[in-house]
């Protein structure tokens, strides 16, 4: 197996582990799954920068790691709504979305039809785990002294500029995988239309 195919699986573990720290509560569990997180992102980075850098792309990468991204991004999410963090109807949006272009393109392959990822799609993603690491951040900052409070804490219009920042990033993210959703299903319309 090759690396960028053993990060992807690393990210499977990742999440199992991000999630288990979320809801198993000890000292500085939220700092744990913040670093659980953000070490998964970086999978994610490297293992397709490897793959491309190096021709390690095979079928196995181009079906798991999209997969793998959905899954680790999307149970942060539900995680959120357990913990009280998020709104749920927020989840459902990004949720169906993420299970709506699943099956467009699981349609598309049925089809012999490849649909590539769209620049809106990467921004979307972008919008989601930066969502994903404000929340976190917000849930933790103050377990870490000084330097929390320093770097995140400092007052932005009368509260501590992640209060502004951590709400204003979930709504971004969801906007744009709610645009980007519709944009994606309407581009390929002709797909599912042909069967109606």
């Amino acid at each position: 197996m090759n690396v960028p195919n053993k990060l992807t699986l690393s990210r499977f573990a990742l999440t199992v582990a991000f999630l288990a720290v979320l809801f198993i509560e000890f000292n500085y569990y939220v700092t744990v799954a913040l670093f659980l997180f953000g070490a998964a992102s970086l999978t994610d980075y490297f293992d397709g920068k490897i793959a491309r850098r190096d021709k390690l792309i095979t079928n196995f990468g181009i079906l798991m790691d999209p997969l793998a991204d959905k899954i680790l991004v999307c149970s942060a999410f539900i995680a959120f709504v357990g913990l009280g963090w998020m709104p749920a109807w927020m989840v459902v949006i990004i949720v169906a979305r993420e299970l709506a272009i699943t099956g467009l393109r699981l349609l598309a392959a049925s089809k012999n039809v490849v649909l590539a990822a769209e620049g809106f799609g990467k921004h979307k993603t972008i919008s989601q785990i930066t969502a994903i690491l404000a929340i976190l951040v917000f849930h933790s900052y103050q377990d870490w002294g000084a330097l929390g409070t320093t770097v995140f804490g400092f007052n932005l219009l009368g509260k501590p500029w992640v209060d502004w920042f951590m709400p204003l990033s979930i709504w971004v993210a969801v906007c744009l995988t709610f645009i980007s959703g519709g944009l994606y299903l309407w581009r390929n319309r002709q797909l599912y239309l042909q069967d109606l």
